[in-house]
């Protein structure tokens, strides 16, 4: 802690954030606690945020974070190649993605892709974007959904 910066070391690497002059943290006995430094409207609104974001860095150092993707659709499928993902989403092409730092991702069959890291909004960010080249669709539920998602299904045309 200092700087305006609090970082986190553990076992899965080192994350880091800035600190809000609003909010005061505290370190004693090894516990962080974050508590508001005045009363006023902003200092509340910024208390239970940066409380969430100091409780990812810990956890996302000592258990990292994952999220689950499921490719559902004739044909559709993923791999990992070196450092990139190798999608083939019935597009006339395939899609390289290229795995960014700190993010592993693993397909353990070819319609499942495990994404994880220790930064849990990069993990969520990297998951939306595989998610966003094929979003699935509400009529035969084809595309990359997250592992549990729901999707609302449609009925098709009557004749």
């Amino acid at each position: 802690m200092g700087d305006g910066v609090i970082t986190m070391k553990g076992p899965k690497g080192e994350l880091s954030m800035p600190t809000v002059p609003d909010i005061t943290y505290d370190l004693t006995d090894g516990e962080l606690s974050v508590k508001p430094a005045n009363g006023t409207r902003r200092a509340r609104a910024f208390w239970g945020m940066q409380r969430t974001l100091v409780q990812n860095l810990v956890v996302g150092v000592t258990e990292g974070f994952t999220k689950t993707l499921n490719i559902t659709g004739v044909g559709y499928r993923a791999n990992v190649q070196g450092s990139n993902l190798k999608l083939q989403l019935g597009y006339s092409h395939d899609v390289d993605f290229a795995i960014p730092d700190g993010i592993d991702i693993k397909t353990p069959d070819q319609t499942t892709i495990h994404i994880s890291g220790s930064d849990r909004q990069k993990v969520g960010q990297v998951a939306a974007e595989i998610r966003r080249w094929r979003k699935p669709e509400p009529y035969k539920g084809k595309g990359i959904k997250y592992a549990g998602e729901f999707i609302f299904r449609k009925e098709g045309k009557k004749k």
